[in-house]
């Protein structure tokens, strides 16, 4: 059975953008149809400036939203990234097999750390901004994972986990399935209202451009209906000279399960278009709002789904990495 992994960094609160751009297709197609699993990538959100107690809000509140939308734990499992060990001690393998510049070619380091530098005006960044990357191959290679469904902005680093495969397999004999990322063919990257040029990122952006998952309707239905559109009044589907208005026929259409080309040609005017997507965003959040609710009533039962669910993730993970671990040369524990 194909196995997939994936998962979510606590770095903000979870938006329309991951829940449309990813969380709904492991709910809807990738548990159903995979050995998957989802993974809250809490080590991830060291590699900036950070509230330790917000990241472990954060690390809660998107596991809870992760089963709220659908993860149904009898069928994948839901785990938090440092509750298994592996996934740092891989991670430090593969640096011994990673380059210093691949890491720096890394476009998301490129731009992370100039924001970081200029936030800290001209400081350095962390050294695990910079390698961050080799953490999130071995979160992938620990599984023998086979597929990686990810947005547009992550196939730089499946590549990168792909070459650290190949070049630990020939050096050190077979160890590590070589994965292919996988893409959503509707919204997989959701623009920011405000600057549809721009994803709707929970790590960077604030106010009226982003949908959070939990966000109440009146919030929703303000947000969308003072999106930027384009000039001209014509509604068309034309993400290169039209952006703004295709941001929003492209949530219309993942929402409804349309298709955004159809879509424009059904509206005359912009105000029309977002009056029905505000209130197709409102629904499609309704239910997951409501599972979120009855979770947050209930923690118990959410730390045990990811207690369980980090056994059953060790498990997987840890004879490969011990293989991995001979491999390279290292002596085995007594």
């Amino acid at each position: 059975m194909t196995r997939v992994f994936s998962g979510v960094k606590p770095t903000g609160h979870l938006t329309l953008g991951n829940y449309l751009g990813a969380i709904r297709r492991w709910a809807d197609v990738d548990q159903h149809q995979a050995d998957a699993l989802f993974c809250v990538v809490d080590l991830h959100a060291l590699t900036v400036d950070h509230d330790p107690g917000r990241v472990r809000r954060l690390s809660r509140q998107a596991a809870t939203l992760l089963l709220a939308s659908g993860l149904d734990p009898q069928l994948c499992t839901v785990f938090v990234q440092s509750h298994v060990d592996e996934h740092a001690r891989l991670s430090y393998l593969l640096e011994c097999v990673a380059t210093d510049g691949e890491m720096r070619r890394m476009i998301q380091y490129k731009e992370k750390a100039a924001r970081e530098r200029e936030r800290e005006r001209g400081g350095s960044v962390r050294l695990s901004l910079l390698t961050y990357p080799v953490l999130m191959a071995a979160d992938i290679l620990a599984y023998g994972t086979d597929e990686v469904p990810v947005g547009d902005d992550q196939t730089q680093h499946v590549e990168l986990t792909r070459d650290l495969a190949v070049r630990f397999n020939q050096r050190y004999g077979h160890t590590f399935v070589v994965p292919r990322a996988t893409r959503p063919q509707i919204a997989a990257r959701v623009m920011n209202l405000q600057e549809p040029t721009s994803k709707m990122g929970k790590s960077d952006d604030v106010g009226p451009g982003v949908v959070y998952l939990l966000d109440e309707p009146d919030a929703v239905r303000k947000k969308v209906m003072r999106a930027v559109t384009d000039s001209g009044q014509d509604v068309l589907y034309d993400p290169e000279a039209r952006p703004g208005v295709s941001n929003l026929l492209e949530i219309l259409a993942a929402c409804e399960g349309g298709d955004p080309k159809t879509l424009g040609g059904a509206y005359e005017s912009y105000g029309a278009l977002k009056k029905d997507t505000a209130e197709a965003v409102i629904e499609l959040l309704r239910p997951v709002q409501e599972r979120h609710k009855r979770l947050c009533a209930d923690p118990s039962y959410v730390e045990a789904v990811l207690r369980d669910g980090a056994a059953k993730a060790r498990a997987m993970a840890r004879p490969r990495v011990d293989e991995a671990y001979r491999a390279i040369g290292l002596l085995a524990a007594g």
